[in-house]
């Protein structure tokens, strides 16, 4: 493991903390149908909730002792993963803070800033949830501590067309300075883009955030109240303005001001990366897990053989017909069943599915409790490793390519679905195509 040099201060417990920022409820739109049943970052990719991929990361730095989940799910939806996982990683201490609305991605670093600054820790990392990568935690801090950086962003080269869907980063090639920051740029300014990691100088990203909030309070602000009673009151109250100041966004509102700093730095990732946004993302995303789980020879994954393709993650409760052929990149969850013929390849099968003999699932998700006839046919349609998106353009109008059945829909024998996004609770008897099944 890559020791990095700790600065010392006497005062300190610990050096570094992580920040999981999960987002919350009303901003898992796009994940539905999977979203209705759980929530995304517990959402189970290559055979873990999607979370889980950060907290194995943020375990291998050595000076790290603590995290902190941020968002604003109520505090039951997490307290049963925190448990396991704090068995898993004894190493860690973990919580949830719970904001009491949504605050954006700075706007809770700095509502919760007391907790991330107790035992004095010189600097903290900031994962988003829906990121898939391998998480280079001690690449960063090395760059950090080299450059003696107020801040170091984790970057990644995308296609030029698909850059300005995200935030954008020019750097300098040789000293890896970060020279200007936008996000999603209107034209081209760069390829090299956000990767939704960052490592901060705990002294530095506070006053920078303060001064965004002060920016913004200078600036006078208007509210609407939509009954016409209150139309007299166009004014907003002192304290619902300092609630609206502190919803801030590090994208948008602190990441361009800290690249006038000659501090911010970029460590280029030339692994895997892609975001977990919509619910058909999490097929490519489980995909790039399971490939890294394989090239570490992960114990968890079914050895290879004439019917596993590898990598295939099988949990130990499902059942899977010898005759069945699985993979390559296919997570069977708990208690499913895979009958005999069957044929599964990039897929996720989620727990307590059923999948008949003879039917043939590509490219498609199978939600919770649901069921596939036999003989019958559930696919989407490959995309292109590169593409960051998993929507194509049928007939003229845009279609996920990931077919997705939601929590117990029951696809009838021989039946043929493609392409199709199916909300829980539905029974397929006939053949669809490119449909949302609502």
């Amino acid at each position: 493991m890559l020791q990095v040099p700790i600065r010392e201060h006497n005062n300190s417990m610990t050096s570094t903390k992580a920040v999981v920022l999960v987002g919350g409820p009303s901003r898992g739109t796009r994940f539905r149908p999977l979203s209705l049943d759980v929530p995304k970052p517990l959402f189970e990719v290559a055979g873990h909730p999607i979370i889980y991929h950060c907290l194995k990361a943020v375990a291998k730095v050595p000076s790290l002792r603590e995290v902190i989940l941020i968002g604003y799910y109520d505090e039951s939806v997490f307290r049963d993963f925190i448990k396991d996982s704090a068995k898993e990683f004894p190493q860690l201490k973990i919580q949830y803070l719970r904001e009491y609305t949504a605050l954006g991605t700075a706007g809770g670093l700095y509502h919760f800033r007391d907790a991330i600054l107790k035992g004095n820790p010189e600097r903290f990392f900031v994962l988003n949830a829906d990121v898939c990568c391998s998480f280079p935690l001690l690449d960063m801090l090395k760059l950090f501590e080299e450059k003696d950086a107020e801040a170091v962003i984790l970057g990644t080269r995308v296609s030029n067309d698909a850059a300005t869907n995200f935030g954008c980063i020019v750097s300098d090639s040789h000293t890896k300075r970060v020279l200007h920051y936008v996000e999603k740029p209107e034209s081209h300014i760069s390829n090299l883009i956000n990767c939704g990691v960052y490592l901060f100088a705990t002294e530095c990203i506070f006053p920078s955030i303060r001064s965004a909030i002060k920016r913004r309070t200078t600036r006078p602000r208007f509210v609407s109240y939509p009954s016409s009673e209150n139309l007299s009151s166009s004014f907003m109250a002192p304290e619902e303005e300092g609630e609206k100041n502190e919803v801030l966004r590090l994208e948008q509102d602190i990441l361009s001001d800290l690249a006038d700093s000659n501090r911010f730095f970029v460590h280029e990732t030339r692994d895997f990366w892609r975001q977990i946004k919509t619910a058909g993302s999490a097929v490519p995303a489980n995909a790039l897990y399971l490939q890294k789980a394989f090239q570490a020879q992960s114990e968890e994954l079914t050895p290879p053989s004439a019917n596993i393709l590898p990598p295939v993650f099988i949990h130990p409760t499902a059942t899977v017909d010898p005759t069945a052929k699985l993979g390559p990149n296919v997570s069977i969850g708990p208690r499913a069943v895979v009958g005999a013929g069957a044929r599964v390849k990039e897929s996720i099968v989620l727990e307590d599915a059923e999948i008949k003999h003879d039917a043939c699932v590509l490219y498609s998700i199978i939600g919770w409790s649901s069921r596939v006839g036999a003989w019958a046919r559930v696919e989407g349609t490959p995309t292109p490793v590169g593409s960051h998106s998993t929507s194509i353009i049928k007939n003229g109008v845009k279609v996920q390519s990931i077919t997705i059945l939601g929590k117990e829909c029951a696809v009838g024998d021989e039946v043929r679905v493609q392409n199709c996004v199916c909300l829980p609770y539905k029974e397929l008897k006939r053949d669809v195509a490119n449909e949302v099944i609502m």
